[in-house]
């Protein structure tokens, strides 16, 4: 397989940065063939336009757009790594995903569109938090996080089956799970395609009539 990793985080000697490479360092270790798509690196930018607004009209996408759509297509399988800011992506990762998931190429411009003009591929989510287990937990920020991006945002554009994983703790190399996050994003890469971790996104639920829901955060 072709894996695509796409990758977000300002400094080179991150965390975040060893995670990515030890993800690619286990996919090539089965044989794949690697891409790393470091977006702060080769200088993308995240800022929405008028011009990207044409997609609407059915324009051409830029050239910079198309460029890293032919990375995503050429791709037979994706890995997503970057930190988590405030429950939420970095603004790179989130820009990339406003400009690249163009209408037309991503998905159907139209009223309620369901399902994925792009080609099933598994695909893999390494989000890496400062924030505890213990925190994560309390408020249930990564279940609604899961829901969100595996129903919403990756699983509704074809990467499927989907692996969301969550890497707390990341912030202080105190917490003595730095080397157990580098083990688990070296098996991630290994298993990429043969994931038992993996489930099926929004795609398979609509294809197959199934319903799906997310707990509700309950304050009593």
């Amino acid at each position: 397989m072709h894996i695509l990793i796409v990758f977000a985080h300002p400094n080179e000697q991150s965390f975040s940065h060893s995670v990515a490479e030890r993800a690619a360092a286990g996919a090539k270790s089965k044989g794949h063939t690697v891409k790393l798509l470091d977006l702060y690196r080769t200088g993308f930018d995240p800022i929405f336009t008028t011009r990207d607004l044409q997609q609407f009209e059915g324009v051409q996408m830029p050239d910079d757009v198309l460029e890293h759509q032919k990375l995503v297509d050429e791709a037979d399988g994706i890995f997503f790594i970057f930190p988590v800011w405030w429950y939420g992506m970095p603004a790179m990762m989130k820009g990339w995903l406003d400009r690249v998931w163009s209408a037309g190429w991503a998905y159907r411009w139209k009223h309620d569109p369901e399902g994925s003009l792009l080609k099933h591929r598994p695909c893999t989510v390494l989000a890496l938090t400062g924030a505890s287990s213990n925190q994560l937990n309390r408020w249930s920020y990564d279940k609604h996080l899961q829901h969100v991006w595996r129903y919403g945002v990756f699983g509704y554009c074809g990467f499927e089956p989907l692996r969301i994983t969550f890497l707390e703790d990341c912030a202080f190399d105190g917490s003595g799970k730095h080397a157990g996050h580098l083990e688990k994003a070296f098996s991630a890469g290994q298993q990429i395609g043969n994931d038992p971790e993996a489930r099926p996104g929004i795609n398979y639920l609509l294809h197959h009539g199934l319903d799906y829901k997310v707990e509700k955060y309950d304050p009593q």
